[in-house]
């Protein structure tokens, strides 16, 4: 699945020829809404805020609900079918980005069995298969299932190569485990966030949160105070200086942490070393990729290390 901020795109001016689509289009009249024996309008999810989610479209209303749409407001279009059973596993993940994203972009469904035209106007050769389309054009596209995390990162992309800021809501299951882990209930924030990886495995999050669980059961009942005189009086013990890190951590003092135990690789060997590399990297995980001291102490431990 190609990036359209950092790679070149996959079409080529000319390789999807809507031209006849825009003309058959606009020269289709439209049903009214009320007449007997006409069919239904196109489904559509509304998102939060009232604006549009999710559609279904046609080859006769294509031209304005992802075309024209897409001018001002990037538009993902779905081809699924009802007997594809990865179209189930995709298609709903899909609805449900899009109804988060409460109209920043538009999801469209086109179902090929019912429009074999528009899947045969964009060389639809298996499904599911999604395109992105900005400005009236198609700019990017993939096919088969990815994972949501990888979903997410596509669809922003789009949507940044559209001019479109995207903003993300707060989960509601995150929210709960980080609530229980405020609260100390650390079996339900765990459970929580093992459920949250269980359905999206690279959910930082997610894991950030896991790890931080691992973490407060590790400095449970411990006295600080007495941990870290301990720590300091035996600089080469080394459950002695993964219980003061994990101290430091907990204290908002994460930078010192890493510090200590990058020292402490420098000086040991064998399954020490490997032991408090793990427990390194695991406070890492605690503040998450982003952060600027873990990419410094990442530099720090692989020169420690090489």
């Amino acid at each position: 699945m190609s990036d359209p901020r950092t790679t070149p795109s996959i079409f080529t001016r000319g390789a999807v020829d809507l031209s006849a689509l825009r003309s058959t289009a606009q020269a289709a009249p439209r049903p009214a809404a009320d007449a007997p024996g006409t069919p239904s309008a196109p489904a559509a999810a509304p998102t939060p805020g009232g604006g549009v989610a999710v559609i279904d479209v046609t080859e006769a209303t294509f031209q304005s609900e992802v075309l024209e749409r897409s001018l001002t407001t990037p538009v993902v279009v779905d081809f699924w079918a009802e007997w594809c059973e990865p179209c189930k596993q995709l298609s709903p993940v899909l609805e449900r980005l899009a109804v988060e994203a409460g109209g920043a972009w538009v999801l469209a469904k086109v179902d090929v069995d019912a429009n074999p035209r528009l899947a045969q106007m964009f060389r639809v050769q298996g499904i599911p298969m999604v395109y992105a389309v900005v400005g009236g054009q198609p700019i990017d596209a993939f096919s088969g299932v990815v994972p949501e995390a990888q979903l997410r990162q596509w669809v922003d992309a789009v949507c940044k190569a559209a001019g479109v800021a995207v903003e993300t809501p707060e989960d509601p299951r995150l929210a709960e485990a980080d609530e229980a882990l405020i609260t100390g209930d650390l079996d339900v924030a765990e459970q929580a966030y093992k459920k949250i990886l269980a359905e999206s495995p690279a959910d930082a999050a997610a894991e950030a949160g896991l790890a931080h669980v691992s973490l407060a059961r590790r400095v449970t009942g411990i006295d600080p105070r007495q941990a870290m005189a301990t720590a300091q009086a035996q600089p080469d013990d080394v459950a002695a200086q993964l219980l003061a890190a994990d101290i430091e951590v907990l204290s908002g003092q994460a930078e010192q942490a890493y510090a200590r135990l990058v020292a402490l690789v420098r000086r040991s060997a064998g399954d020490d070393r490997e032991t408090i590399r793990k427990h390194l990297v695991s406070l890492f995980t605690v503040a998450g990729p982003d952060d600027p001291a873990v990419a410094a102490a990442r530099r720090a431990l692989a020169s420690a290390l090489f």
